[in-house]
């Protein structure tokens, strides 16, 4: 259902990060305790991110966009893959919702695991470069 009531819903002008983000948590029938414990981070943290008292680092964007399987662009600025306006969301089944739900936790420590691996490449590199002075 896409009308022009709901095609702007969350759009920089109608919502905040702090609202997409809610948003995107709810869609994926995740609590905040449950996606603080995902991300890393206290439950208070990712509250204060709901509220717009605080923005995550851009790390925990690309986390946070992994995990509720958004875009990072939608998350920041209502633009490109998100969620669907309040009534107008697909009935999943719970096998499926359970299901979306580990892929997007698998999707969250393969990015994990991308990001641990630039890490050591680079300090790799560092080790190597310092061996030949």
């Amino acid at each position: 259902m896409n009308d022009t009531a709901t095609d702007d819903w969350f759009s920089e002008d109608r919502a905040t990060f702090g609202d997409r983000l809610a948003a995107a948590r709810e869609s994926a029938e995740l609590s905040q305790k449950e996606l603080a414990k995902r991300l890393g981070v206290k439950p208070k943290t990712l509250a204060a991110w709901e509220n717009d008292l605080s923005e995550p680092r851009a790390n925990r964007l690309q986390m946070l966009a992994g995990l509720l399987n958004v875009s990072l662009m939608w998350l920041l600025n209502g633009e490109g893959e998100g969620v669907e306006p309040p009534g107008t969301e697909p009935v999943l089944t719970h096998d499926a919702r359970q299901v979306l739900l580990e892929l997007r936790e698998l999707r969250g420590d393969i990015d994990d695991a991308a990001n641990r691996l630039a890490r050591l490449e680079k300090h790799l590199k560092r080790l190597m470069e310092a061996s030949l002075v």
